[in-house]
């Protein structure tokens, strides 16, 4: 049964920091390490241990250790190459971003030969869920998981923690939910777009209580939508036109692919994106300004930032 004691932590963006935040109110002792120190000072501050490498981390955490890695997917190789020869036999890396599950496989293969455990988990909630209780979809060797699962479920909301097999899963599963977020969200955009043109005097954030509120189609999203309408007004001034998106929906379409499998509400989402890069749409506003609210992503146009 897994401990509170000390963990390892990497990475202290707006999830790993609110992470470890949760962390401490729940008890454990947090060794922190971020690449910039101003970060690290900050979760200091809140109580966590601070490190300034990645050796001195280590250093700081007994056999067998546990660390958390929440850092973006292009890094992870670079952050593996320099912690895993500073680790034991029966150590536990846990990465908790956007990996695409066959570099998971790889890096669990290559992990294990050395005897340290590679644990993939999948974090949903933005970062007020890693402040409150996220969403965590883990795979990895069973046994491993089933020591942890105190961890995971004290960083969750009840039933919010999901073991789904071996190594790989959870990072598949979560994939698979940003997909998904893709294509709600595009929806929801298409809709939006089609009430501000309608041949009435449509007040959206009124639209929006009828379909918040009982309605098949209320959500989360739609709760982000109505905070965006509410901060920056119905046609969204401040916020940038261009959807940015970050890979792990296309990652899902050209798996659906493989599989023989098709995908068309994504791969259309997908390409609304890509356009709005070139040109700006009130439906990349709609869909910038739910990815602001949930996961407090930049959306804010160029010199045009409200206070």
């Amino acid at each position: 049964m897994f401990r509170k004691t000390r963990i390892g932590y990497i990475g202290l963006g707006r999830m790993g920091y609110n992470m470890v935040l949760r962390l401490l109110e729940k008890k454990y002792e947090v060794v922190v390490y971020n690449k910039t120190s101003d970060k690290t000072l900050k979760a200091t501050e809140a109580g966590a241990l601070p490190s300034l490498s990645i050796t001195e981390m280590v250093g700081r955490l007994k056999p067998p250790r546990t660390i958390w890695l929440m850092v973006p997917y292009t890094a992870v190789d670079e952050v593996l190459n320099e912690l895993a020869p500073l680790l034991s036999k029966k150590d536990v890396v846990i990465d908790g971003g956007n990996s695409f599950y066959k570099n998971t496989v790889k890096r669990y293969e290559n992990l294990k030969e050395r005897g340290i455990a590679y644990i993939d988990a999948g974090v949903s909630g933005g970062p007020s869920g890693a402040r409150n209780g996220t969403s965590i979809m883990v795979g990895g060797d069973a046994k491993v998981v089933k020591k942890l699962e105190r961890l995971f479920k004290d960083l969750s909301v009840r039933d919010g923690y999901v073991y789904l097999g071996n190594s790989g899963a959870g990072h598949f599963v979560k994939m698979v939910h940003n997909g998904i977020e893709y294509g709600m969200m595009q929806a929801i955009a298409e809709g939006f777009d089609v009430l501000k043109h309608a041949p009435y005097t449509l007040q959206l954030r009124e639209v929006m209580l009828a379909y918040k509120n009982g309605s098949v189609i209320s959500s989360r999203l739609m709760d982000w939508l109505d905070e965006a309408f509410r901060k920056y007004g119905e046609n969204l001034d401040a916020i940038t036109g261009s959807a940015s998106h970050s890979g792990e929906g296309k990652w899902t379409a050209e798996t659906a692919k493989d599989m023989g499998l098709s995908t068309p509400a994504l791969q259309e989402a997908i390409k609304v994106r890509e356009k709005s890069q070139s040109n700006p749409s009130y439906q990349g506003k709609l869909i910038s300004a739910m990815r602001g609210e949930f996961g407090q992503h930049p959306v804010f146009q160029e010199n045009n930032k409200l206070e």
